[in-house]
């Protein structure tokens, strides 16, 4: 991939850029021809840079209008790309206005600072972007070349996803748009068809189960009381650098901080009912590794790149089994081995038909569930169905 900017290859070279990720490759090279694309990803595959070298090679520094609009679901997202962006543009000899725009600003400065110039990167969450470009007219969107949407299957379960609709309204036919997201959902797909050309299609959704260097433990558990007693077991004998444990409801997230922090360790709460300035605390404190186990659900830790997790645990296997890979895609990285721990019961048996499907080897600590079978009704008189016992097949042990 030819990158032509002098302070943008400098750029990559203090970020330490040996070699590109599988996601870089497949998307740089056509984002660069300005194809319109659809990457599906998990976090931590490095679909941020995809996204951002493409765009500073197609910046002009010199044009003082907004040439690329960057909308992110979450402010811990958008202020992570802002981060990732101003890093880059330092390195110009040229000044690159870029601007985020999130919840919990001053309004009024905002909307001042907009009237005398306008931003040449914008970056943001849909609702603040839609307010400050649909509602008031003061944010220019609609001059954009470029539009990028991060994590969109996140901002469609938010239900950002009309406020998306009405921002690329307003934008030009011919816009050149990027779309990343873990996974893509068909309630995603006719948003998709309705803006995106011809687009190219790169999907590594799974890609992190062939590479990781991960050992998959599972145990069973009859209900949530037991459940809670193997967790605490679990934590007394395992020595992890840092530990996610993923449940699926907020409900339960505080309950099983407690028991931890009961039990003398370093553990913290994130979730989405969480006010901003505690959850980014509790972000800046997961980064200066001030706690050794974080319980978060699904949905409050999307896209959020924790370094150093050593353990996965998860407490309540995902309804929708392909949030597994997204969890378990944050260990075993670079080399690193990692841990995956994972609690089910006899109502399980869609999870081990995942695991088949993904050739995830398992050591299994108690026989896997049975399938249940519906028992269907024979012609004739006699409604009774004759069964064959089957015998449960064990994964083989890593």
């Amino acid at each position: 991939m030819k990158i032509t900017k002098e302070y943008l290859q400098k750029a990559l070279t203090e970020l330490n850029f040996k070699a590109y990720t599988e996601i870089q490759k497949a998307v740089i090279p056509e984002a660069l021809k300005k194809r319109d694309i659809i990457a599906s990803s998990p976090t931590g595959t490095g679909k941020t840079h995809s996204c951002l070298i493409p765009l500073f090679e197609h910046l002009d520094e010199h044009l003082e209008e907004i040439q690329t609009v960057v909308l992110s679901p979450t402010r811990e997202l958008a202020k992570q790309i802002y981060d990732m962006a101003q890093v880059i543009a330092k390195n110009s000899p040229d000044p690159i206005d870029i601007r985020l725009y999130v919840g919990g600003k001053d309004r009024d400065k905002e909307l001042e600072r907009l009237t005398k110039k306008q931003p040449q990167i914008v970056i943001g969450t849909p609702g603040k972007i839609y307010d400050l470009a649909i509602k008031t007219n003061a944010l220019k969107v609609y001059k954009a070349k470029k539009l990028i949407i991060d994590e969109a299957d996140m901002a469609l379960e938010i239900g950002f996803l009309d406020a998306i609709d009405a921002i690329a309204r307003t934008m030009n036919a011919q816009l050149h748009m990027m779309v990343f997201s873990a996974t893509i959902s068909e309630s995603l797909k006719p948003f998709l068809r309705k803006y995106l050309r011809q687009p190219v299609e790169i999907n590594y959704e799974d890609r992190p189960l062939k590479t990781l260097n991960i050992t998959h433990q599972l145990f069973r558990t009859s209900d949530d009381e037991a459940k809670l007693k193997k967790l605490r077991q679990i934590i007394q004998t395992i020595q992890p650098y840092l530990a996610m444990i993923f449940v699926n409801k907020k409900d339960d997230v505080e309950r099983i901080v407690q028991h931890i922090y009961q039990d003398n360790k370093a553990v913290v709460a994130l979730h989405g009912d969480l006010p901003p300035r505690k959850r980014k605390q509790v972000l800046r404190d997961i980064k200066n590794l001030n706690y050794q186990y974080i319980v978060a659900t699904d949905i409050a830790s999307r896209g959020i790149d924790i370094e150093g997790v050593s353990h996965i645990i998860n407490y309540d296997l995902p309804k929708d089994m392909t949030f597994f890979i997204h969890r378990i895609g944050r260990t075993g990285r670079m080399g690193a081995s990692g841990e995956s721990i994972t609690f089910y019961n006899d109502k399980d048996t869609h999870a081990f038909a995942f695991f088949d499907k993904h050739n995830i080897e398992l050591k299994l600590k108690d026989p896997r569930p049975k399938k249940s079978v519906k028992p269907m009704k024979k012609s004739g008189k006699s409604d009774k169905v004759k069964t064959t016992k089957k015998t449960n097949r064990r994964r083989r042990s890593q």
